[in-house]
């Protein structure tokens, strides 16, 4: 029987002698989150011994613990608002009075925390069978069916998650590894909440910098160096120009700092040429135009191929050269009403200062020559996006470098009269991969990164003979677990801490690694496959033979996996859904040599029943794995590990 409709679900804890109906609490979503079965018990079996507490209060007192010492559920009795007892008395009173359950073991008092832990009797033939009815929708809002049809639905929210975005006519390094993968984890995210998401690679296929990669071009290109390797030449291109630019540039930025008229030296040299170049461009010239798409077309075509291999794909693949100039001149115009821009210097700008926003300083919205700034383009975008999508949100993921450039561009959006439009933009920053710098030369480029990823992998699984002729594709299943070690290692620490970059660091297979995690996922699949059982045989399992403490363990975590992705969708951090994995596939692996499936003495129907576990954990794994943005492998042919002890075909 499916458990994916409240009657059917309630029939199954009929079964465990659970009465029903379930008890209806406001936030319970019993259907997408086992824990809230357990909640709505919990508080129902609280308000009864304390009938003084409004029962929602109860429900609303419940937390669930992400460290299984401390139980499955407490209650935080001070949210109870009992006055005149001390919340420790309370928890000893709730302690004596529990009565007995077949949902709970006997809970226990911590100073103001009932600790609560679920029944391992009955744990596993309530979860198991939840899990295989939902396989890859376990953890996810966003299931059609699983909701009560009597309610009425309201249509999904849009959001527009803008991230990568690199800079044309410069290779794909590290440093867009972070907002590629990051901008990826926050749109699945959205997605399994039931959110209607676009992915947007917002190129920076315009503005000035593109002018320094046309000098380059004219002084250092090679056609054959370009048909060879286009984005490398290219960034070896703007290197150099970039190299010749320099001490302009710094001469400007002195000149600046003693807040003297930069015109004149603007208006000379490399300055006035890169500026003259983009003018050209905006006036819309054709040889300008025809460089500049030239460059434009073999960057996304290169750029398609690393997304591929890190398994994002967008679905508006826009730039700033979209914007349209009406769009432009309209924002412009908005600014120029509302009394916000200055003219300085034959320059538009905004002086944020005089408008409640001292630390925001002045940006130019228009230079000298008369053409756009990123700023100016960057609100004709908002607006476009806004007409074309009717967006409930946009998240910007963007290097914590720009953070005063984004507060910038929604205090602009504030400033031209759409205060609603400017509450639904959102910056998720992140740290930047030190030692990276493309002016400076100092790139690793990402394909090569990927590549070395990928053959230091292969290297590995080629040790293990008999293993790696098992191996459908193994250079395709190096690469992703090749990448599989670069995006965890990238993803283990908090998203706004810098991250020195560091090749060893990255592709190590020692400890907690992407590796390990694919290791673990694998392993899971072998079992399976040597069980030989259908999914019919699982559905029909004896549950209440699985009885081993490991299994019930990992059975608990499993439970949690539903509140831990809520907990990731509020924080946005890759690392609550890693560290979660990783927790997981410890337990799993402890539990090993205790919950053989295959050739066992204690019989075919206990080893149904463990294949069941394996199954749940597999599908846990496969669906957290999936969401970090990382193609899970069936196969892997690395040696074991002592620390896993474990063997895999």
């Amino acid at each position: 029987m499916s458990t994916t409709e409240i009657a059917s679900l309630e029939a199954q804890l009929q079964k465990l002698d659970v009465s029903t109906p379930i008890p209806p609490y406001n936030a319970a979503d019993f259907l997408v989150n086992p824990i809230d079965i357990y909640r709505a018990y919990l508080a129902d079996t609280v308000a009864a011994i304390l009938p003084i507490v409004n029962p929602q209060l109860v429900y609303d007192s419940i937390q669930w613990t992400n460290n299984p010492a401390h139980g499955d559920l407490i209650v935080v009795t001070p949210k109870l608002r009992l006055k005149g007892t001390k919340p420790a008395e309370i928890v000893v009173n709730l302690v004596s009075k529990f009565p007995p359950s077949k949902l709970f073991s006997k809970p226990t008092a911590s100073g103001i925390h009932l600790q609560v832990c679920f029944s391992p009797e009955t744990l596993p033939q309530l979860l198991i069978p939840y899990i295989l009815d939902r396989r890859s929708a376990y953890g996810s809002d966003a299931v059609a069916g699983l909701r009560d049809r009597s309610k009425p639905t309201s249509a999904k929210k849009k959001i527009i998650v803008e991230f990568s975005s690199p800079n044309i006519a410069k290779e794909f390094h590290a440093g867009h590894l972070r907002s590629t993968i990051i901008g990826a984890y926050i749109s699945n995210l959205y997605k399994i909440m039931g959110w209607e998401v676009v992915n947007m690679n917002y190129l920076g296929d315009w503005g000035k910098q593109f002018g320094l990669v046309a000098i380059g071009w004219e002084r250092f290109g090679s056609e054959e160096a370009f048909k060879n390797h286009p984005l490398s030449h290219l960034l070896e291109v703007y290197v150099k120009a970039s190299a010749l630019f320099k001490k302009e540039k710094e001469k400007v930025e002195e000149t600046k700092a003693r807040k003297e008229d930069t015109s004149e030296l603007e208006s000379q040299g490399i300055f006035a040429e890169r500026d003259a170049f983009f003018s050209r461009l905006e006036a819309r010239e054709p040889d300008a135009l025809a460089l500049w798409r030239r460059f434009r077309d073999i960057s996304i075509q290169r750029y398609t191929e690393v997304y591929a291999r890190l398994n994002t794909f967008f679905d508006d693949y826009s730039g700033e050269s979209q914007i349209d100039p009406k769009t432009i001149d309209k924002v412009q115009r908005l600014l120029t009403e509302k009394g916000v821009l200055e003219e300085s210097n034959g320059a538009l700008l905004i002086d944020f200062k005089k408008h409640g926003a001292k630390k925001m300083d002045v940006a130019i919205v228009r230079n000298r020559q008369g053409t756009s700034t990123y700023l100016l383009r960057d609100l004709a975008a908002v607006l476009e996006r806004e007409e074309k999508y009717g967006f409930d949100k946009i998240i910007y993921v963007v290097s914590s470098e720009q953070d005063m450039y984004l507060q910038r561009l929604f205090k602009s959006i504030e400033l031209m009269g759409f205060n609603t439009l400017a509450s639904k933009l959102q910056h998720i920053n992140f740290g930047k991969v030190q030692g990276m710098s493309s002016r400076m030369g100092k790139v690793e480029l990402l394909g090569d990164i990927l590549d070395k990823c990928g053959e230091k992998t292969h290297e590995k699984m080629k040790e293990n003979e008999v293993k790696y002729k098992q191996v459908e594709d193994p250079v395709t299943t190096a690469d992703t677990v090749g990448i599989s070690a670069m995006m965890v290692q990238d993803m283990t620490g908090k998203r706004v801490h810098d991250y020195p970059f560091d090749f060893e660091r990255m592709t190590s297979f020692e400890g907690d690694t992407g590796p390990y995690l694919q290791y673990s996922h694998a392993r899971l699949c072998s079992i399976m496959r040597k069980s030989g059982y259908t999914n019919e045989d699982l559905q029909k399992a004896d549950l209440s033979l699985l009885r081993e403490k490991a299994a019930i363990e990992t059975l608990r975590l499993l439970a949690q996996y539903p509140d831990v992705t809520h907990t990731a969708f509020k924080n946005l951090e890759p690392t609550t859904i890693v560290g979660y994995l990783f927790k997981l596939t410890h337990q799993i692996s402890s539990g090993y040599d205790n919950l053989r499936v295959v050739d066992i003495r204690e019989g075919r129907d206990v080893s149904i029943a463990r294949a069941a576990y394996y199954d749940c954990a597999r599908q846990v794994m496969f669906n957290a794995l999936s969401l970090l943005g990382i193609k899970p492998v069936e196969r892997y042919a690395l040696e074991e590990s002592l620390r896993l002890g474990c063997i895999t075909d």
